[in-house]
């Protein structure tokens, strides 16, 4: 099972490092990929498509693969699942501290990727219409109410999959808690079968 990392606004796979590293030596075999330009001047369908076009030139054929998305990186995740027949080979996906539902911060700035995370812009109105493929899949959201880039934090929740509640304190910890990574490396099977469970019932309690 190949896994694919995708790094969020403004990041490269300098961002995913220890996430990187820990899977690697959990055994579990995990590229990164950063579609650019990441900074907003592209629309999040055309780091998607970006996306699909690096999958299929570097892992050709059928080869199932899990993706985990960091922030922005989730919604290209999710886009090439739901709009670009990524659905075909995707066994796993998880976002972390991913805006689902927007997030007030991308007024920041009027960028063709911020407009699209702003709160009921267009684009989440249309990918959040139907989240058929994501119940065809493992769905994780790894989020932290605590998040102040994501805002309101719980925007990274949805009505589908497992919803996963971690006290880290900010936005960008996420990739390198110690908690965090272990939970990511639990979902993709990795032998840390205390903390993830495939199916349960959304979360609410934070863990703390």
């Amino acid at each position: 099972m190949i896994t694919i990392l995708v790094p969020g606004f403004n990041d490269n796979t300098a961002v995913l490092h220890s996430l990187e590293t820990f899977l690697a030596k959990a055994g579990i075999a995990a590229y990164a990929i950063a579609p650019q330009p990441s900074d907003g001047t592209v629309g999040i369908d055309c780091l998607a498509a970006h996306l699909a076009a690096t999958i299929a030139a570097t892992f050709p054929g059928e080869t199932p693969i899990n993706l985990v998305g960091f922030s922005m990186g989730g919604l290209v995740c999710r886009t090439y699942v739901q709009q670009w027949a990524g659905l075909a080979r995707t066994e796993r996906l998880i976002t972390i501290a991913t805006p689902h539902q927007g997030t007030w911060t991308a007024y920041t700035f009027n960028r063709p990727a911020c407009v699209q995370m702003r709160p009921n812009s267009e684009f989440l109105t249309e990918l959040n219409r139907d989240l058929t493929a994501l119940r065809q899949i493992n769905f994780t959201s790894i989020w932290t109410p605590l998040d102040l880039t994501i805002v309101p934090a719980n925007s990274s929740c949805l009505p589908v999959g497992d919803m996963l509640p971690i006290l880290s304190p900010f936005h960008y910890t996420m990739v390198s808690d110690p908690r965090i990574l272990r939970l990511v490396a639990t979902c993709l099977g990795a032998p840390y079968d205390t903390s993830c469970k495939v199916g349960r019932t959304q979360s609410t309690t934070p863990d703390l």
